[in-house]
């Protein structure tokens, strides 16, 4: 069966008469809100459950709102979508199935919001007051750390599962940054790039990297000691360091998001040593991270005011 909604059409299936299934959803939209009942004579039944496979590869998805009806997720109910950013949840009675966010690699958060309309406080890189962070904890899980059993609506937040999120977190870390190469020459998986060996080593670092920058901009249930092996990892693969992933990670993938160059400069990544490289490599197109590092330079490392005006002309 099938019925057309605003973003598209579902089509669905009745579970023995007390609840829908949703199993394709066909359209271009780039955000679905799917409803907690379907319009017409389905109306009296809630949207219990999303589908295997039941978005699978919709390249055009940016966001999805889920009622909190929903109690299941199917085997890849989301695998694919290339362009989506987030997905929130209105309920933590849901149940998730194999590889849900399967090669989602833009997915940067999962959130599940009980109280309140997430399209007034959405998320989309865009932090304020109503988010603490795990929902792009819970993101990274998924999508980086390759840690599916951290999908547990009930228990994100806690201090359990923080500290299951710091265990992976740091056995990744301590993780050898050539261990895989061997199985993906071997196994003929390789793409262009990483067949590099140089290429997959900086890649590995930078995975890292992204992981250790995330957790300490959301430091809740942090111990000390994890803190201090994530920044002195950091700090030694800043700009001016033999390797230099740090600086990189920020430069092309957070350019434009404030929390994480100010967390760059705050946990001292950017120093007086290599202030004017990292001034000079600040991409064109994020001019409000290149005037943060001019300012911080100039307040910081007691750069003369000569000097950040002669700045302004790079």
């Amino acid at each position: 069966m099938e019925i057309q909604i605003p973003e598209g059409s579902f089509e669905y299936e009745e579970l023995s008469g007390a609840a829908i299934e949703l199993t394709r959803y066909q359209g271009l939209s780039g955000h679905v809100e799917i409803p907690e009942r379907l319009p017409g004579k389905q109306e009296h039944l809630p949207v219990g459950a999303i589908g295997k496979k039941a978005f699978l590869s919709k390249k055009y998805l940016r966001s999805v709102t889920v009622p909190k009806t929903v109690e299941s997720v199917g085997d890849w109910a989301f695998a694919f979508c290339d362009s989506l950013r987030e997905v929130a949840f209105l309920g933590k009675d849901v149940t998730f199935g194999k590889d849900v966010f399967k090669e989602c690699r833009n997915l940067t958060c999962i959130r599940f919001v009980e109280d309140g309309d997430p399209r007034k406080n959405p998320c989309h890189g865009n932090f304020g007051e109503s988010c603490n962070g795990m929902g792009e904890l819970t993101a990274a899980a998924v999508t980086q750390m390759e840690s599916a059993y951290l999908l547990d609506a009930k228990e994100i937040g806690t201090a359990e599962w923080l500290e299951k999120w710091d265990a992976r977190m740091l056995a990744i870390l301590r993780a050898p940054d050539d261990e895989g190469y061997a199985k993906q020459i071997l196994c003929g998986e390789e793409d262009y790039e990483s067949a590099d060996l140089d290429t997959y080593l900086s890649n590995s670092r930078k995975k890292k990297v992204r992981l250790l920058l995330l957790r300490l901009l959301w430091p809740k249930g942090l111990s000390e000691e994890t803190e201090r092996e994530c920044r002195a990892y950091l700090l030694s693969h800043t700009k001016g360091c033999k390797t230099q992933e740090a600086w990189e990670v920020v430069r092309d993938g957070f350019g434009n998001r404030r929390e994480f160059y100010e967390l760059f400069a705050r946990l001292g990544l950017f120093t007086k040593e290599n202030a004017t490289a990292v001034i000079a490599e600040t991409r064109e197109d994020c001019p409000e991270m290149r005037a943060f590092f001019l300012r911080y330079q100039a307040e910081h490392f007691q750069t003369e005011k000569s000097d950040f005006f002669d700045e302004l002309e790079l």
